[in-house]
Order: structure tokens, then C-alpha cells, then sequence
């Protein structure tokens, strides 16, 4: 990488950049009575963005391009709109952080100059996604340069490099360090720049496994020839039959030189770059596009589902926000919650009722529906609708839902027209289906009345348990201008309710009463300590009764701070739409991304055929042959350039250990974990291998987390990736690290070797 990389990597030209990189005031907005002014400028690398207080000022805080998943215009922010202040919306602009970061509210001093940002901020962050591997590789050597050069010179003294050794989690005697440092100090200046720096990371990046590895199946340990290159393939990661082909595809894709390509061999540093590319890492490449039948009835599937998704906070006096939304449904989420109430000036309100949440008009929750519905995934999208209106606003609740989302609105058709199987995802591609309570022509008053109120003792059983939990006073709900008595209040009128379909929502009773009385597009929701009640008292039952008819689950209204449960507990089951607190991250929205990443992370994951037959015979609580136990072996080698936690000092080194954790059926969840090595992050070696024995492979995810065990942090976390066992690769893999925010710690990663066979044979 030549020194000019360094500085400004590869950017392409534009005026709005240079004068982003002259810096500009502009106001920061937090809330209606927070706003300040501060001074925003794009550094010279093109890639940071510094803020500060004034213009000059030593203090600043920056953010990377690299984080930044898109930027709106003024009249899209929730925030700005609010101000009421239409320059706010002319002038202004919302920055959007991938994962949970909040969004940054700016506005500028003109239309021109907002126009400049976020013109400027776009070419960039399209540039940042189309880069290539190696630009990456340059790019994050830049932000490290960056973080070295203290003052901002454009070159590194020894003390900066010290300094910079110990922030990446290197302990190096200090004799050492300084010879390094003045072999890459190939121009005698006391201080590296530019390609000086690339030479001395170099040194310090030399990967001694991946060169014994290498020299394994290299005759002359310089070069891999194609045949070579091909048995390591077929030998080591299992790649079949056409290893040579695929040998001969990889080799032009990663080995950096032309001779080597006109050659066919691969040098070492081409068979690194392997290793560390998609094709070498542990999520198979083949899962991540649509690879699954979508044309199966949706019951059986898995579905990304969101629970309380308006909210951005704990759901007792967490912030309501259509951001929610948006966030899910760019991540594929396809069954989103909207708890209606009756809000003033006739206006229906989404919050989390008889709480101190904040309220969002329910219009505005629509039209965030509409525009991002099928940003991310063609496929069906699902409104869980939680209706508490009264009559009068039921007919304006209705109203928008036909009038905002339009021909995205699935329709209703005649009862005696109703399908004996549900539609499949691709049936009902860029729909929006209705889940809620539905009216019948033919049933008496009374009667619909009696069924309401059963299923919405059953469905509001999260309102009700934080009630008794916090004692919740009553006077906090908005209060109906619907004087009418409570049942009539809790039923949909006619028009809401023509624009459910499939997905009614009925009662639970039993599991017999379900199949004599119910229809196959009717829905029943569960809290998460009834349904995992029902694996345990009747798990195939409850199994057999998935694999015909939707079943919800939620999280418990005793988790006020908007924690969740274990989702595999429920999947093992069958359970469709296991709804979550998307908001809240952790080991549970771990095991969901890890799940719903493959199959284009489209929100849609076929289920088993095993959960998806009437007659099935399994049982998650005793799961017996006819499946396959398999043995899975696990080398954890070594790790590559681990961050530290976000507790350690700057001064601190990471003492990392590696924890492989399984879930899956009972008997096949467990952990294992590594030894520690003691003050090295930057490229520790474990050399250890882990045994698992797996009952049940088609229901198992795999998490690898990465823990510092620092006698003062004892297993703080670092990063972790979690796949299914359907999309695990063998052979020689890295898995690369994710935050918790399930962002990419770029290039964080573990090199690991991986192997399965039936277990029978492994004990024999």
C-alpha cells in the first residue's frame, strides 16, 4: 500500500468533499431543548468525520464513515419534524449509525450547505461498500495510523508506536519494539510514514500457522501448485470432487500476482488471502443468498419477528419511536408489533400501554411500514396488531391502514374462499398481512364478544403481568371519548376487520380443541413461560400442532428493561414468529441474527422436515433416533488482532480466551472453553481442541465468543459469531468477530480447524 493510501485512500473526486474537509458549524439536535452549535469536519483521510465545539479546538470526537449505514433528509426525521420549525426540515439531515448506535440530528446554515454534507456523506458511504478486501485491509491500517499519530503529523515517533502498540493489544519488550521500529525506518527519520508503517504492521502481522500450514502441502514451501492446492481443498475443507476447478477459480480470485495466476500456483500470501475470505470463512457462501424453497406454506417457516418494535428503550418509560421500525425492518425483520390506543384529537397513539412510554401517532407508524417494508426482503411483511380503541377511532385506525399502505395491504376475501393450506413467502411477495381480531358475518354478537375477551385476556397477558408487577396505576392510558362498556370497546368494527386474512387470533385451549375447532389460518400467541410449558408437558404435541397452524410467542411483561429469552428454546418446537426486543442486545439476539443471517437474510428460514410433518414423531424434550447424533471436534488456533473490551484501560492488555457455546435441544446445549494467553490480543495462539457431541445437528447454532480474562475483568466480552450448524463450513476457518451490536470488528477473527462425523463412528 503506497503512502498516498494512507492519507486518502483511492477517493474519487467531488467539491462537496473538499469543502466538507473545510470543516463547517452546524447545530446538533438532541431533543426540542437540546440543540448546540458545533463544528463538523471531514479529516484529511476522507473516511472520519471530527466534531468539536468550536472551530480549532483540541478536544474532538469523531465517527467513521464505516459506521454509517445512511443519511435522511430533514423532512424524514422523527426528531426534526417534531421542532416544528420548517428550516429544521429544509436545512436539516439525519446521520444513521448501523447497529444501535442513535442517529445524529444536524442542521445546517443553508439548503446549500446540508445539501453539501449529505451529498458528501453518500459518495462515501457508497464508496465504503463497494471496497474490495484489500481496500479494506487499507482502510482500517489507515484509521490505525490514525489512531497512532497523536498530534496529527503524518508520521509515528517511537513513543506514539509504544503507545500504539499497547491499543492493539500488544505486550512487547521494549528492545524489540525499538529494533522493529528502526528496521521499517527505512529513510533514517526517527519517526514512520506512509509505506514505513505498512512494513513495520507487516512485521508484526507474520501468521507462523498459516506458513507451517502452508509448507504442509507445499513441495518447495514457496508456492502451492494447482494440484496441490486441490488436494488441500479435498482433503482438509471437504470441498468434493471438483476441487481442481474450484482450486483454479480461487487461485485467480486471491493470488496477487499475474505470474502466479498465469502459473496457476498460489504463493502464501495469496493462500492468506483465501483463508481469510469469505470462501475460507466458517459461514458457508452458498447460505447467504436466497438458497432455501420459499414456496412452502408460511407456517413453515421460521419467521424474524419484533416484539414492542416501536420502542428504542425498556418498555416502561423507554422512548416510542417509528426508528424502531425502521431498524427492524432493515435488518428483515417481518412481523412487527403496534400496540394501538385511542389518542387525542381523534388520532390513534402506538405505545406500551398503562406505562410511562412515549406515544407516536399511529399514521406516522404506517408510513415508516410502507417505505421500508421491502427495503431489505421481497417477502411478506406481518403487522401484529394489538387494537385497545374504542369504536370511533377503530373506523380511523382502519382508514390509514387502506389509505397509507395501499396496494401493499393484503385484502380480505369471503370466509367460504378461504385456502385449506396457508400462502407461501413467494405467493405473497411485497404484501403486508394483518394480524388481528376478526369479525364474522355469521356469529351472533354475544358470541364474538365472549371470544374478544377470552383471547384478549390471553394476548394482553403482557400488560397485565406488568400491571400486578409495578402496580401500574390506570390513569396513566389515555382515556377513550368511547363511553361504550369494555367489550363493545375491544371489538374491531367492520372495516379493520376486513383487512385481516390469515391471521386471526384465537385462544389457546388445547391442543385437541385447536384441531377440531380451528381454522389453518388462525393464530395462537403464547407468553415464553406458557409455550415452554407446552414443550415440556406435551413437546410433540405441540410440535405436530406447528407444523399445521402459526403459533407467537413473546417475552414475558416481567422483563421491564426489555430483556429476552432464549428463541432456540422455542424454535426447537416450531414456533414461527418468535418475537423478540430487537432493541436489546445480548447472547438472545446473538442466536437470532446467527439464524436468520443465511437465506438472504430475508426474514424467512424453512424449518426441518421433521418440524414441518403432521405426524412427526419428534419430541424436544426426548429427542431418539431416527436422527443422527454427530460428533463436531473444534481446533481453536489462534486469534488474529482482538479488540479490547470496552472496559479495559488503554494501558491494559487483552487475556484472551475462546468459548464455544452450542444450542440446541436440552441435551445438546453446553459450552466448552479454552485456556487463557496471558497479555496478548494482537495474535494469541491456543492450539486446543474442543469435543461436542450433537443429537440433534438440524436444530444446533454454534456461537464463538471471544472473553478477556483479566484477573481484574474476568470474562468481559470482546466479540462473538454465531451460525447455524446447516451453514458451518470444515476445514481451516476464520470466524470473523462481531460487536455486540453485531457489527464487524474488521479484523478481528479466530482461525480455527472444524470437523464432524456421525458419532458412532467417532466412539467406534
Amino acid at each position: 500500500m503506497a503512502s498516498a493510501q494512507l492519507g486518502r485512500p483511492g477517493l474519487p473526486g467531488s467539491e462537496d468533499l473538499v469543502r466538507m474537509q473545510k470543516g463547517t458549524m452546524m447545530c446538533k439536535v438532541r431533543s426540542k431543548n437540546w440543540r448546540r452549535q458545533r463544528f463538523f469536519k471531514l479529516h484529511e483521510d476522507g473516511m472520519t468525520v471530527w466534531h468539536s465545539r468550536q472551530v480549532g479546538s483540541s478536544a474532538k470526537l469523531s465517527f467513521s464513515i464505516s459506521d454509517v449505514e445512511t443519511v435522511r433528509p430533514g423532512v424524514e426525521s422523527e426528531l426534526l419534524r417534531s421542532l416544528e420549525d420548517e428550516s429544521a426540515l429544509r436545512q436539516g439531515f439525519t446521520v444513521v449509525f448501523h447497529g444501535r448506535r442513535e442517529n445524529l440530528d444536524l442542521v445546517a446554515n443553508s439548503v446549500e450547505e446540508a445539501h453539501v454534507w449529505m451529498e458528501g456523506l453518500r459518495l462515501l458511504i457508497d464508496f465504503v461498500k463497494n471496497m474490495d478486501q484489500q481496500e479494506r485491509q487499507d482502510q482500517w491500517l489507515s484509521d490505525l495510523f490514525q489512531r497512532g499519530d497523536r498530534n496529527q503529523d503524518g508520521r509515528m515517533s517511537f513513543q506514539e508506536t509504544r503507545r500504539l502498540l499497547h491499543l492493539m493489544n500488544i505486550d512487547m519488550d521494549e528492545e524489540y519494539a525499538f529494533q522493529l521500529f528502526q528496521d521499517a525506518d527505512t529513510s533514517e527519520s526517527g519517526t514512520l510514514e506512509g509505506e514505513e508503517f505498512v512494513q513495520f504492521y507487516k512485521v508484526l502481522t507474520k501468521r507462523v500457522e498459516v506458513r507451517e500450514l502452508f509448507r504442509s502441502f507445499s513441495a518447495d514451501g514457496q508456492k502451492l501448485t494447482l494440484l496441490e492446492f486441490a488436494d488441500f481443498l479435498q482433503e482438509e475443507q471437504k470441498e468434493g470432487e471438483q476441487a481442481i476447478d474450484l482450486a483454479l477459480e480461487l487461485i485467480g480470485r486471491y493470488e496477487p500476482s499475474e505470474s502466479g495466476k498465469m502459473r496457476c500456483v498460489l504463493s502464501l500470501d495469496g493462500f492468506l488471502s483465501y483463508l481469510c475470505s469469505k470462501d475460507g470463512d466458517i459461514f458457508n457462501p452458498m447460505c447467504l443468498p436466497i438458497y432455501q424453497d420459499m414456496t412452502q406454506p408460511l407456517n413453515h417457516y421460521f419467521i424474524s419477528s419484533s416484539h414492542n418494535t416501536y420502542l428504542l428503550g425498556d418498555q416502561f418509560c423507554g422512548q416510542s419511536s417509528v426508528e424502531g421500525y425502521i431498524k427492524a425492518l432493515k435488518r428483515g425483520c417481518r412481523c412487527v408489533e403496534v400496540d394501538v390506543w385511542d389518542g387525542p384529537n381523534k388520532e390513534p397513539i402506538v405505545y406500551h400501554g398503562h406505562t410511562l412510554t412515549s406515544r407516536i401517532l399511529f399514521k406516522d407508524v404506517l408510513a415508516s411500514v410502507a417505505q421500508y417494508a421491502f427495503q431489505t426482503s421481497d417477502y411478506p411483511v406481518i403487522l401484529s396488531l394489538e387494537n385497545h380503541c374504542g369504536w370511533e377511532q377503530q373506523g380511523v385506525l382502519a382508514n390509514h391502514l387502506t389509505e397509507i399502505l395501499g396496494e401493499q395491504l393484503l385484502s380480505n376475501t369471503d370466509d367460504d374462499l378461504m385456502p385449506a393450506l396457508l400462502p407461501s413467502p413467494e405467493a405473497l411477495r411485497r404484501k403486508i398481512l394483518v394480524k388481528g381480531k376478526k369479525l364474522r358475518k355469521k356469529e351472533k354478537a354475544e358470541e364474538e364478544e365472549e371470544e374478544e375477551e377470552e383471547e384478549g385476556e390471553l394476548n394482553n397477558q403482557v400488560v397485565q403481568e406488568q400491571e400486578d408487577a409495578l402496580q401500574i396505576q390506570a390513569q396513566n392510558e389515555p382515556k377513550s371519548p368511547d363511553k361504550e362498556s369494555k367489550k363493545v370497546r375491544s371489538l374491531w368494527c367492520a372495516t379493520p376487520s376486513s383487512v385481516v386474512m390469515y391471521l386471526k387470533p384465537v385462544p389457546f385451549y388445547s391442543f385437541a380443541h385447536s384441531r377440531e375447532y380451528y381454522c389453518i389460518y388462525e393464530i395462537s400467541s403464547f407468553s415464553e413461560s406458557k409455550a415452554k410449558s407446552l414443550i415440556r408437558e406435551a413437546g410433540n404435541e405441540f410440535v405436530q400442532h406447528n407444523a399445521w397452524q402459526l403459533t407467537r410467542v413473546y417475552p414475558s411483561g416481567l422483563r421491564t428493561d426489555s430483556s429476552n429469552y432464549n428463541p432456540q428454546e422455542l424454535w426447537i418446537a416450531g414456533c414461527q414468529l418468535v418475537a423478540l426486543n430487537m432493541q436489546t442486545a445480548g447472547l438472545e439476539m446473538d442466536i437470532y441474527d446467527g439464524l436468520f443471517r443465511q437465506n438472504g437474510g430475508c426474514g424467512y428460514v424453512l424449518k426441518p422436515d421433521f418440524l414441518r410433518d403432521l405426524q412427526s414423531s419428534f419430541n424436544p424434550e426426548m429427542p431418539v433416533s431416527p436422527f443422527k447424533a454427530q460428533t463436531l471436534v473444534i481446533q481453536v488456533i489462534s486469534g488474529q488482532q482482538l479488540p479490547k473490551g470496552a472496559k479495559s484501560r488503554e494501558q491494559s492488555i487483552l487475556d484472551p480466551l475462546v468459548r464455544v457455546e452450542v444450542f440446541g435441544v436440552r441435551p445438546d446445549t453446553t459450552y466448552q472453553e479454552t485456556s487463557y494467553v496471558e497479555n496478548n490480543g494482537f495474535n494469541p495462539y491456543w492450539g486446543e481442541t474442543l469435543t461436542f457431541r450433537v443429537l440433534v445437528p438440524e436444530l444446533a447454532l454454534l456461537r464463538f465468543v471471544v472473553k478477556d480474562y483479566n484477573w481484574t475483568i474476568r470474562h468481559e466480552f470482546v466479540g462473538q459469531f454465531t451460525l447455524p450448524w446447516s451453514c458451518m463450513q470444515q476445514g481451516y476457518r476464520h470466524i470473523h468477530l462481531l460487536s455486540k451490536d453485531g457489527l464487524s470488528l474488521h479484523p478481528a477473527s479466530i482461525f480455527v480447524h472444524i470437523s464432524t462425523q456421525e458419532a458412532e463412528e467417532a466412539e467406534s
